[in-house]
Formats: C-alpha cells, sequence, structure tokens
C-alpha cells in the first residue's frame, strides 16, 4: 500500500505531533508500505526531498509565517501529485491546509483519514485570532471532506468543540509510543552525568517552555517540596529557548526559574535524543505534566515514563487524565492548581511503590506497529465502503 501522509511540521521539529507522525511512519514502513511524508521546509537547511529510515520525505518551501502558520504557495501543485500517486491517505490535524487534500481524496475516492491531535489555540492578537479563524474553518471543511477521524481517547473526543460534531466518523486508536532499548550502564552515565551530586528526589518534565504546559504550575509547587525534600531537583528536557511566539512567556518564566537553578533545583536538560530519553525516564522519581489547555489532548510522555517505570501526575484535562486513570500509575490534580501539584507529589514522592505497575502490559498496548496495524485495518474499511458506494 502507498501511504501518504502529510502535516505541517515534521522531524527534525520535536512536538507530541511531530514524534507520533514519526513513529507511524516508520512503523508503517517497517511493515513493507510505501510511505511518503509531505510537510513544510519550516527551515530553509532540510532538503526539500530526502528518505530517512525507509520514509520519504517530501518538503514544500514556505514563503513566510503567520505565527506559527506556514504559507506555502506550491503546496496545492504538490498535493495534486502526490495524491495521485498514493493509495490513502493520513492528515495529521490541525492544519491550515487539509481541507484541500481531503477533498481531492474524497474526489479521486481514495481511503481518507484524518489524526486529530488538539484543539488549536493561538496567541493574543489580532492576526493570530485570523489565523485561528482561518484554520478553523479549514478544519471544518476537511472533517466533512474525510472518511473518517482519529483520535486518542473517547474521553477528549467528547470534550472537543471540535470533535463532538464528527462523533460518527470518529474511530479511537492510541498513540505510539516507543522508547530504544537501552543497558542499564547507558543511564547509570546519564544520571551521573546530569545529576552527580546525586540530588533526590527528581522531578521531571519533558514537554517546550511554552504557555499551554504549565510550566509555573509547577514552579510554584516547588517551594512546599523542597520544604520536604530539600534536595529536589527539577530535570527539564525539551525545548526551553528562542521557541516561535513564546517569547513573552519565555521572559516572564524565566526569572522565577533562575533562582531554582542557582541553587541546583532547577536543571534544564535541552532537547534529548531518543536513546537519551529512554536514559531520563528511569532516572526520575515521577514525571509531571501540569498542561492548561486542550491543545494538550494525551501527553504521550507519560506512557513513555510508565513504561520505563517511572509514575506521572497530570492535570485534570479530557484526555489528558486518561493515561494515569487507564494505568493506575500516577495522580490527577486540577488544572493549574499548583498546590494540588505539591500535595501529589509529596504523595507520590512518600510512597511510590504503591504507584508503580508491571511496564509490559502498557508497553504492548501503544507498540507502533499495532497502532499502525489499527490503521490498516481503517484503511480497508473505508476501501470496501467505497467501493459498495
Amino acid at each position: 500500500m502507498r501511504i501518504l501522509i502529510i502535516l505541517t511540521y515534521y522531524r527534525p521539529h520535536t512536538s507530541g505531533l511531530t514524534i507520533y507522525a514519526e513513529r507511524l511512519a516508520r512503523a508503517f514502513a517497517r511493515r513493507g508500505h510505501a510511505v511518503t511524508v509531505m510537510t513544510s521546509q519550516y527551515d530553509k537547511s532540510l532538503p526539500l526531498d530526502e528518505t530517512v529510515e525507509g520514509v520519504r520525505v517530501v518538503r514544500v518551501p514556505v514563503l513566510f509565517r503567520v505565527s506559527k502558520g506556514v504559507i506555502m504557495p506550491s503546496f496545492g501543485l504538490t498535493a495534486n501529485r502526490l495524491v495521485g500517486e498514493h493509495d490513502v491517505i493520513q492528515l495529521h490535524l490541525p492544519q491550515f491546509d487539509a481541507a484541500g487534500v481531503a477533498l481531492r481524496g474524497r474526489l479521486l475516492k481514495k481511503p481518507t483519514v484524518i489524526t486529530y491531535h488538539c484543539d488549536l489555540r493561538m496567541p493574543p492578537g489580532l492576526l493570530s485570532w485570523a489565523a485561528n479563524q482561518a484554520v478553523l474553518f479549514m478544519n471544518e471543511l476537511a472533517a466533512r471532506f474525510t472518511h473518517r477521524i482519529v483520535t486518542y481517547t473517547q474521553d477528549y473526543a467528547e470534550h472537543s468543540p471540535y470533535l463532538r460534531r464528527y462523533l460518527h466518523k470518529l474511530k479511537v486508536i492510541p498513540p505510539p509510543v516507543e522508547l530504544p532499548e537501552v543497558p542499564p550502564q547507558a543511564i547509570q552515565q546519564f544520571r551521573l552525568r546530569t545529576n552527580p551530586q546525586d540530588r533526590r528526589p527528581v522531578i521531571g518534565m519533558a514537554a517546550r517552555l511554552a504557555t499551554e504546559k504549565g510550566v509555573e504550575v509547577l514552579v510554584e509547587a516547588l517551594p512546599k517540596v523542597l520544604q520536604v525534600y530539600p534536595q529536589t531537583q527539577v530535570q527539564f528536557a525539551g525545548t526551553y529557548q528562542n521557541i516561535v511566539g513564546e517569547e513573552a512567556y519565555y521572559a516572564r518564566i524565566m526569572p522565577r526559574i533562575t533562582r531554582f537553578q542557582e541553587s541546583g533545583a532547577w536543571q534544564f536538560l535541552g532537547n534529548l535524543s531518543p536513546e537519551q530519553m529512554a536514559c531520563f525516564y528511569p532516572n526520575l522519581d515521577v514525571l509531571v505534566l501540569p498542561s492548561l489547555n486542550s491543545t494538550e489532548a494525551f501527553g504521550l510522555v507519560q506512557i513513555e515514563a510508565m513504561i520505563s517505570g517511572t509514575p506521572s501526575i497530570a492535570s485534570n484535562l479530557p484526555g489528558v487524565r486518561q493515561p494515569v486513570k487507564i494505568h493506575e500509575m500516577g495522580k490527577v490534580v486540577e488544572i493549574g492548581d499548583s498546590e494540588g501539584l505539591a500535595e501529589a507529589l509529596l504523595e507520590i514522592l512518600g510512597n511510590r511503590t504503591a504507584y508503580i505497575r508491571d511496564p509490559q502490559p502498557i508497553r504492548q498496548r501503544y507498540l507502533p506497529d499495532r497502532v499502525a496495524e489499527e490503521y490498516e485495518k481503517l484503511f480497508a474499511e473505508i476501501q470496501r465502503e467505497i467501493c459498495k458506494s
């Protein structure tokens, strides 16, 4: 089967969405499919056409940006060619250009599936508001044209203003999650390098330093934890500098974090490779995901932590709360509640073994090849419907 995957940003850009798309694309390729990813050339140093681990990546030049969105005048011509060359189409939303591709799939009678990752929230400002309205309108058209919409959880779908209008098209498929296998000595070496003074406990956060991630909730909870555990250290894995659209947030939050950095209670690790992430999670006592709004729909990092034996604390957001609820490996706290987060941290740190579960069943549930198989079944189901119509 020839599978075309389309999304605005792809690797090496780092986000939950791009990691999901990369894992699924590689799983399809391993399973014998011809896979093409069509995306933006958001960085001009990236090649327009390359093959990475069996996946062809076609990047469309970007003329200019509107906030985090990109304008690609040649997108339509490239989409025409690639849609014609492939058997099925998978679109990742939010994405401004998805409607036109979904319409092409419908007219050419090719199974077309939207994977919907999260609701869109743009930064303040008239231009951002206009861009947001345009994307929302195009997403609505894409939903009407597509054959199915995939999402991570029923919980998120029923609370999303977008998804709950299309429950009749909905298919719930868990996201693909995997970590490389690393030897125990690599985990030990990572600890010695990132925490040479062996400060404990270690609280982890894996995210971008972005407004919706709720970093300030952890910042406000930390003093209460330090009162009980003076040697606590937060390790923040992910991009934290020069994030497009987050300059004001960075300027606001960094002075509060700096004082913890100076005392050794906070450390930025930057972007980590998959192998480094596989060493990061086992060295944590707990992971936190204090996200603030529906731009977070699940939190793949929670599953990565759990399959590494590390419990999670998540915000009581639709979808985001599901990993903890399903696997009973952590706690859920109210959105933006720093006191609640501090109490949850102290409870887990004081009785961590009560929140540990066998990681193997969790790992099996989210294997990329298993997720790819679910998509294959969905494509086949749609194809049968098209043939009957």
